[in-house]
């Protein structure tokens, strides 16, 4: 009687949060097919969080605010896109193409990034906490306020080298090195 009564009380102080939130419902349409792995939830872009894109051409795309968490991506191209935003968390990116790419605010956590082509990539403001940027090639890459693990920036600054086109911030002063 007593859990019975506790949750009829949640369920009304649920309502009542619920109800005086202003926020508008949106569904997936999926109808046609479309799942959460190609819409993201609660807005129009696209959402490849859980999903192999190994190879796929992302070129000079605007992806801003996308989710890639959990994803695989060997070796895709990212060169010249926009991923500002984007979610790459716990994701495999070994050997992708990042050239020329705004990742800038991009959380990165626990990824792999190792091999990548990050040359003259904005990489500004990312969180990239337990990720591996093992070999990747980042000349002109612009990690200014990077929210790097200590021994990641360490082996990154071994290799800066370049001036980023974009900011005119060199990468081994953008990585403190």
């Amino acid at each position: 009687m007593r859990n019975q009564i506790l949750r009829s009380l949640f369920a009304m102080v649920l309502l009542a949060v619920m109800t005086a939130l202003s926020f508008p419902v949106i569904a997936l349409d999926t109808s046609t097919g479309v799942g959460l792995q190609d819409r993201a939830l609660f807005q129009e872009r696209v959402d490849y969080t859980l999903t192999n894109q190994s190879g796929g051409d992302f070129h000079g795309q605007n992806l801003f605010n996308t989710s890639f968490a959990g994803a695989t991506g060997k070796g895709a191209d990212f060169s010249d896109a926009n991923l500002q935003g984007t979610i790459f968390t716990q994701a495999e990116f070994s050997g992708a193409n990042f050239h020329g790419a705004d990742l800038s605010d991009a959380l990165m956590d626990r990824a792999d990034f190792s091999k990548t082509d990050l040359r003259d990539a904005l990489l500004i403001g990312v969180i990239a906490s337990g990720s591996s940027f093992a070999g990747a090639d980042i000349e002109g890459a612009d990690f200014s306020d990077a929210l790097l693990d200590r021994e990641d920036q360490r082996r990154l600054c071994q290799d800066a080298d370049g001036v980023n086109p974009t900011s005119g911030i060199a990468t081994r002063d953008s990585l403190d090195c």
